[in-house]
């Protein structure tokens, strides 16, 4: 009976490999575009490296997947994740939205990583590299306040 079992959870998790999520992976290369917000307000090497780092696979037209992503049900959570990542903030679509927009967006950015809600623990756990020193918090807070205030003088 247990090995029945087992043979049909076997066949099932193999079943499920063929029924993959649709990749992030836009044409255009990362922070390339002209509505990409560093097209926008250029930011110094460092906030642009904490942009690569701790933001952008969820936030952009362009996703580094990892080799787990391979695996489903993995696959799909990460493409959900993704998915809702980007409909709250799409970085490589930033220009498109309205400047009360982008300036609410830059506010929030500033507010989730100050409170260590953003990078989402479930992301540094496997993504030591995101997670933000104080420091680093600091310098991207910064360049989204200067941001905001250039949105706002428009």
């Amino acid at each position: 009976m247990k090995t029945r079992i087992l043979l049909g959870l076997a066949a099932i998790f193999l079943v499920i490999q063929a029924f993959r999520p649709a990749k992030n992976l836009s044409a255009a290369v990362p922070f390339a575009g002209k509505d990409d917000i560093t097209a926008l307000h250029p930011p110094p090497p460092e906030v642009r490296q904490i942009l690569a780092t701790a933001c952008y696979d969820c936030h952009s037209d362009h996703t580094r997947y990892p080799w787990y992503a391979e695996i489903q049900p993995v696959g799909w959570w990460l493409a959900d994740h993704i998915k809702d990542g980007r409909r709250e903030l799409n970085f490589s679509q930033f220009g498109t939205y309205p400047a009360k927009r982008q300036v609410k967006k830059l506010d929030a950015l500033c507010d989730e990583v100050r409170d260590r809600t953003m990078p989402l623990k479930s992301y540094t756990l496997v993504h030591r590299e995101a997670r933000l020193t104080d420091a680093q918090v600091a310098s991207l807070c910064q360049w989204a306040e200067a941001a905001q205030d250039r949105i706002s003088a428009k």
